[in-house]
């Protein structure tokens, strides 16, 4: 960040309010991007500024800037501390400063190669090699290969003594090939889109494994166009860990954020199935079915030390052998309900509120490897990569589509499928959860694009799985 100083700026606010809080957000993304063999993108955009949280008559109020200076501080400050007092005529709530636990402390990325290892010239050649890879055939009508590079600095310091910094490095890969025969267009790409996002460093950049994902991306988009259909029934099925990852999110993730089952989202992004009182008794999948909040595992897409109103991160299970136990709500959701929640309050960037928001949102290991979950199936569908997705504002109920199926006849892999898909309701869906994937099986991923909040707010979420069988759901094929 520039010489401005957070810890000055906020001494020198004069306004009669309860609590105070700057939170200033520096973020830059880089795109390197080759698609259909030629540079589309070689772009860096910079976003920086200060939020400033007032509390005042039992209400926060927000006001955004990005000019840096004391007096447009001070400003912000005035305005957002009239907006808390026009909402304090309006509250369901009274909140106090103890929604804002003091917090300091750092998190920094864990990485060893910094994004000054490799030139722009460097990471372009390397995408136009991918995009050879991608481009096997002429069957091959479009391609793109690309990299997206985050760096993001937040410091964030209140009135009751907070004093937080955190800086994350992230790296997001993409590769996509679209074949086309006749009518018949199929696209694949390296788990779905955007998919491989993580907090790393430039060594995960592996040329040889890069190439060789781009040409088994390829070599499967041209394989699906004379594929059979997937079939059509009540059938089990076994969902990779990128499938996994949208499964997670659309039927666990939004279903669980408390402010959601409060009501704040009916208006935009929808409520929830779930009430207040299921927790503690619902059972919400099988007993196989353990799922967490942890934004504390290293390299993960979104973890972090302390959400964005100071409390801190830790693992913590939202279901249990099966049953519900703990909603995803910060502090403020938290004291609203009564009921405990996880460090999940968070702003997609400095000119945002924050807003309870899954983090990395997992489904634990279990004991099956995955020659033992394929064997045990007489006939299914094998399903990797999320292509399409439908869930009802109450995430209920859904129909999701993935890339790429390949047929399971007696405990064996016998063709690939093209168009497979399934639908069901989340709650008898989780508990035909029939066998979960070792730690072998056991994979991470991610999405920058969330999408939550008024005004909308995309951030960044992750999601790690292993393998998982399902039984007796409704499988069918076509677009």
């Amino acid at each position: 960040m520039n010489h401005f100083d957070i810890k000055s700026a906020i001494s020198g606010i004069n306004i009669n309010a309860e609590w105070i809080g700057l939170r200033e957000v520096r973020e830059s993304t880089t795109y390197r991007v080759i698609r259909d063999g030629k540079p589309q993108a070689n772009s860096k955009d910079t976003t920086h500024g200060v939020m400033v949280e007032v509390l005042s008559n039992g209400q926060f109020g927000y006001y955004g800037t990005h000019q840096l200076t004391r007096s447009a501080i001070q400003k912000a400050a005035e305005k957002a501390l009239k907006q808390a007092n026009i909402a304090s005529k309006y509250s369901l709530h009274h909140f106090t400063d103890k929604v804002r636990p003091i917090a300091k402390g750092k998190y920094i990325s864990s990485y060893s190669q910094d994004l000054n290892t490799y030139s722009a010239g460097d990471l372009n050649n390397l995408l136009l090699k991918a995009y050879d890879k991608l481009k096997l055939s002429d069957k091959i009508v479009s391609a793109f290969s690309l990299f997206r590079f985050v760096e993001s600095e937040m410091k964030y310091v209140s009135s009751n003594g907070s004093d937080v910094e955190q800086k994350l490095l992230i790296i997001s890969s993409d590769f996509s090939a679209t074949a086309q025969d006749g009518i018949i267009t199929q696209t694949r790409t390296d788990g779905g889109l955007m998919a491989n996002s993580h907090q790393v460093g430039m060594e995960t950049i592996n040329e040889d494994e890069i190439l060789q994902n781009a040409e088994k991306v390829s070599k499967q988009a041209i394989e699906l166009l004379t594929a059979e259909e997937c079939p059509t029934g009540k059938l089990p099925i076994v969902l990779s860990p990128d499938q996994m990852l949208i499964q997670i999110h659309e039927s666990v993730g939004h279903a669980t954020e408390l402010d959601r089952i409060l009501g704040d989202e009916r208006n935009y992004a929808g409520w929830s199935f779930v009430r207040e009182k299921d927790f503690g008794n619902l059972q919400y999948g099988s007993k196989l079915m353990n799922i967490t909040f942890d934004p504390t595992i290293e390299h993960q897409h979104a973890s972090y030390n302390f959400d964005d109103g100071g409390m801190k991160a830790t693992k913590e299970y939202i279901i249990k052998d099966g049953v519900l136990l703990r909603p995803q709500g910060g502090m403020e959701s938290q004291v609203r309900s009564g009921m405990q929640g996880v460090a999940n309050f968070r702003a997609s960037s400095w000119n945002r509120a924050p807003i309870d928001r899954m983090a990395n949102l997992n489904l634990e290991p279990g004991e099956s490897s995955f020659d033992e979950i394929i064997s045990s199936i007489e006939k299914g569908v094998y399903m990797e990569s999320n292509r399409s997705w439908s869930i009802d504002d109450y995430r209920n109920k859904f129909q999701f589509g993935c890339e790429y199926g390949k047929l399971i006849e007696n405990g064996k892999f016998t063709k690939a499928v093209k168009n497979p898909n399934y639908r069901a309701i989340t709650i008898p869906f989780w508990n035909n959860l029939k066998m979960v994937g070792n730690k072998d099986t056991f994979k991470m991923y991610g999405t920058p694009y969330c999408g939550k909040g008024e005004p909308n707010q995309a951030i960044r979420v992750g999601h790690a799985s292993p393998v998982c069988l399902f039984e007796d759901i409704e499988v069918f094929g076509g677009v």
